[in-house]
């Protein structure tokens, strides 16, 4: 098996292109492929900072990684869910990978802010642990990126994330749902940073070569608060696809970007703003501020 791009010894092949390549050349493809989900979705200027929600899992690395090769100034950000041993290894992953690259890195740590973890605050509130996390991930990224200037943040969601949560919305009917879902979310009367995933040209399968080949070192083991979580059997049912039939996870969610105008009009702007903490809400009251409140009673 030979490299499309330079004819050498391939090291991945990629049965959804009918291609492979060796290690340097698939660091092009990759780097391409982000390229091309920038520009397309006009992500970000060359000039424009960048806030990463950087994990310290393999897709939130390599994007960090990505967007500094190219070059963009991107800086960090890690949110310390409190999740014991978990939560201390993916911050030193991502400190590590900072310190080594000469980056600069935010951090902020739900227990030195609130006393409590995920885990405790997602039992004070009744709410699954991934809803109460999402929320308070939405919430810290967008007032992290105001507070400290970014007008953008880009997270590492990759085909594989994108396309198992259409398939969601799809089985579910979530309209509203499938109607903001883009790679790319404008902002809001400056109210809320832009956010991008210029990852999500490429898979999961290909991120984790990325990483392999760039020596890129990142927590392996899952959060063990999204065991059970719908997102992996959704996942699992488009690999099975995948497998049978390669591209299907491509022709699905890209094609489904293609045809979203066509099936949806343009959604009215929601100018409201929580009476709390002041960021945009469909309520009067935000989602955060609302999990916040049960977490003081």
């Amino acid at each position: 098996m030979k490299c499309r791009r330079c004819k050498k010894p391939a090291v991945i092949k990629l049965p959804r292109h009918n291609t492979a390549y060796c290690g340097f050349c698939f660091q092009f493809y990759v780097y391409e492929q982000v390229r091309r989900a920038l520009s397309e979705h006009k992500m970000l200027q060359k000039k424009e900072p960048v806030l990463v929600a950087v994990s310290g899992g393999k897709d939130s690395l390599a994007l960090w990684d990505i967007l500094t090769k190219l070059g963009y100034h991107a800086v960090g950000l890690h949110l310390n869910l409190g999740i014991g041993s978990y939560s201390e290894t993916s911050q030193s992953k991502v400190e590590a990978f900072a310190r080594t690259r000469n980056l600069e890195l935010i951090t902020h740590a739900y227990q030195e802010a609130y006393g409590l973890g995920i885990v405790e605050i997602a039992r004070e509130t009744a709410r699954p642990a991934c809803s109460a996390c999402g929320t308070m991930k939405r919430y810290h990224f967008n007032r992290i990126a105001r507070e400290k200037g970014f007008a953008v943040v880009a997270t590492g969601h990759n085909l594989d994330d994108e396309a198992s949560r259409l398939l969601g919305n799809v089985l579910q009917w979530q309209e509203s749902y499938l109607q903001k879902q883009s790679p790319a979310l404008a902002a809001e009367d400056g109210k809320w940073a832009r956010k991008v995933r210029p990852l999500y040209r490429l898979t999961e399968r290909e991120i984790a070569a990325y990483t392999v080949i760039s020596r890129i070192d990142y927590i392996i083991e899952e959060c063990p608060m999204s065991k059970g979580a719908k997102m992996f059997l959704y996942k699992e049912m488009l690999n099975q696809l995948e497998e049978t039939s390669p591209g299907t996870k491509h022709q699905f969610y890209l094609g489904y970007l293609q045809k979203k105008e066509q099936i949806f009009s343009p959604q009215e702007k929601d100018k409201q703003c929580c009476k709390v903490c002041g960021q945009p809400t469909r309520g009067t009251i935000c989602s955060y501020c609302r999990l916040m409140e049960r977490v003081a009673t």
